[in-house]
């Protein structure tokens, strides 16, 4: 049976739709906004760099309050930002992490900035230019870091986070420069670069109390030669870590080396940088 409706419903209903506008045409498309970019001649690197920066809504809302900052390496927005800054966003905003500020340093020369000097023929096969670490650092270190926090109101609490040859420059920094951060995470860190010489080395660092009131954090997926590698540095670890080095390695057999990221970030974020731990 078909039922009737009133006309006067009709004209109620009609009335009531175009009261909320969803008679209306659509609106032009406006841009996304999900943080902000600005630009940094640097002078040691003599090139421009484009540095992509998540603030987390509590900042807005509390203009004494400063933050500490998490750096990220492939911090483009065609890199790993989006994503990043998309998972800091929903641990902040469930409680599972604290507030930071996320600052994306995006490429130019990747395999250039993220590499150390190596001897090995294949790892310089790799690239037209590799072994660039010393003078991206030095950037990070005199012009980036200062930069940051003159615009922003950052704490002196420093992380730094990234995969892959990206890893491999967070380690390395952890051994050359462990003061340049606090906390350090690395997910399939490419510690074979060099005939695996961090790897190697890191014994007679850590007798030498290098790490000592740090933390390190690394991750492995399943490639072999990163799994591999990986566990060789967790047994230097076990043996040799100083006190007062805070440390923890985490494989993932069931990630592969392009899935391991997210999984990665948000295990580390979530227990680095939870509610309950103490900023330094």
């Amino acid at each position: 049976m078909i039922r009737m409706i009133p006309v006067a419903l009709l004209l109620l209903a009609s009335s009531a739709a175009a009261q909320s506008g969803a008679d209306r045409p659509a609106s032009p498309a406006t841009p996304l906004t999900v943080g902000e970019t600005f630009s940094l001649p640097s002078k040691l690197l003599g090139e421009v760099r484009r540095v992509n920066v998540y603030l987390p809504p509590v900042y807005a809302d509390s203009a004494g309050r400063r933050f500490p900052v998490l750096y990220m390496l492939d911090g483009g927005l065609g890199e790993d930002f989006l994503h990043v800054a998309g998972l800091v966003q929903v641990s902040i905003g469930n409680g599972t992490m604290r507030p930071m500020v996320l600052v994306g340093i995006e490429n130019t020369d990747r395999r250039r900035d993220l590499t150390g000097p190596t001897d090995v023929a294949s790892d310089r096969a790799i690239a037209p230019r590799v072994g660039g670490s010393a003078a991206f650092r030095a950037f990070v270190r005199t012009e980036l870091i200062p930069e940051v926090e003159r615009r922003y109101r950052a704490t002196a609490e420093r992380a730094i986070i990234g995969e892959s040859l990206a890893g491999l420059f967070v380690v390395e920094t952890f051994f050359l420069e462990p003061t340049l951060f606090d906390t350090y995470v690395a997910f399939d860190p490419s510690l074979w670069w060099n005939g695996e010489a961090l790897v190697k080395g890191a014994a007679a660092r850590f007798r030498r109390g290098v790490g000592r009131g740090k933390t390190l954090h690394v991750a492995t997926s399943s490639h072999p030669i990163m799994a591999r590698v990986g566990a060789e540095f967790e047994r230097v670890l076990e043996r040799e870590a100083p006190a007062g080095l805070r440390w923890s390695y985490e494989p993932m057999p069931n990630e592969t080396h392009a899935t391991i990221f997210h999984p990665a970030a948000l295990w580390a974020v979530r227990r680095l940088f939870r509610p309950d731990s103490v900023p330094r």
